[in-house]
């Protein structure tokens, strides 16, 4: 019974410890938040005690001067007499200022510490996280030049966005009016197979229109521009062409995007929305103006920082 009674606690006890080393940049910066406040209080406060020390080391300082500039106690009050006193005064009078605003500079001190120590372990996480995500999309990237490798691109494709490749007989008329049946090969996706980066542009989206030619013209035009901007500024990030196209920008998209490097390629060196995806059906029919929405799936690069 206590064994088990110990084992609970102990149990409680790590998971707790474990929630608060979870949460340490929040309470981090939460105590360092009120220790400003409070620092700057404390801070008034003393200030309307700094009036008293001061008249105090006036009058002091005034004692002094008087009693240098009075010739009969020349011989009993020198020159260097006075200038001690006024040492003494000045230390005292410093000693007490840093007594007074002592409480507010410290709290002050523990607050900023506290502000950078939550500040430490965030850049921490973020490195932690940063270093896992390069390592997953390094395995991945070699693992589809693999498979580009051995099957090509095309099964490369189809692995990827969980494309199935299906053929339809279609029956059309010659020029000399007899009926030929002819087989087409053509691409069905699934959506659970697109990247988690892919968004769908419908008419959720505020620059979709009911107009096909013009969902078209502007995706195919913003494509355009982001690919100009990446060639001219080296670098283009995720969340850039999301507002460009009207979706919410994401955490992800704050780090995730392209690089324009053409004499040692990271990636593609140009931005691909998946618009001329001839492998997706609902792609085709999107560019031929059968469709008004599309899944727009974006070629990223991985994590801008870590690829500079």
């Amino acid at each position: 019974m206590k064994n088990a009674l110990l084992t609970k606690v102990t149990g409680i006890m790590g998971k707790t410890g474990l929630k608060l080393k979870k949460y340490s940049p929040e309470i981090f910066i939460t105590v360092g938040i009120i220790g400003t406040v409070a620092s700057t209080v404390l801070a008034c406060k003393a200030t309307t005690k700094l009036s008293g020390i001061l008249d105090e080391t006036k009058g002091q300082l005034d004692t002094i001067h008087k009693c240098s500039e009075k010739k009969e106690m020349t011989e009993i009050y020198t020159p260097d007499d006075a200038k001690k006193d006024t040492a003494i005064v000045y230390v005292q009078t410093g000693a007490k200022l840093a007594k007074l605003y002592a409480p507010a500079v410290i709290l002050g001190a523990l607050s900023i510490a506290s502000i950078v120590a939550s500040n430490g372990i965030l850049k921490k996480r973020n490195a932690a996280l940063a270093a896992a995500y390069v390592t997953v999309d390094t395995s991945f990237k070699q693992y589809r030049n693999r498979v580009k490798d051995r099957f090509g691109e095309t099964i490369d494709k189809e692995l990827r966005y969980g494309l199935k490749a299906e053929t339809i007989s279609k029956t059309s008329v010659d020029e000399n009016g007899n009926e030929v049946t002819t087989e087409e090969t053509i691409y069905s996706g699934d959506p659970n197979f697109y990247s988690d980066y892919a968004r769908i542009f419908d008419e959720s989206n505020p620059n979709w229109e009911k107009d096909s030619d013009y969902n078209f013209y502007f995706l195919k035009g913003q494509q355009e521009y982001m690919n100009n901007l990446l060639r001219s500024r080296g670098y283009l990030f995720l969340n850039e062409v999301y507002e460009a196209l009207g979706f919410p920008i994401t955490k992800a998209g704050q780090v995730v995007g392209w690089l324009y490097r053409p004499d040692n390629p990271i990636g593609d060196n140009y931005v691909d929305f998946g618009i001329f995806n001839l492998q997706s059906e609902k792609a085709c029919d999107f560019v031929n103006g059968y469709e008004r929405s599309i899944i727009l799936d974006f070629n990223v690069d991985g994590n801008i920082y870590d690829l500079m």
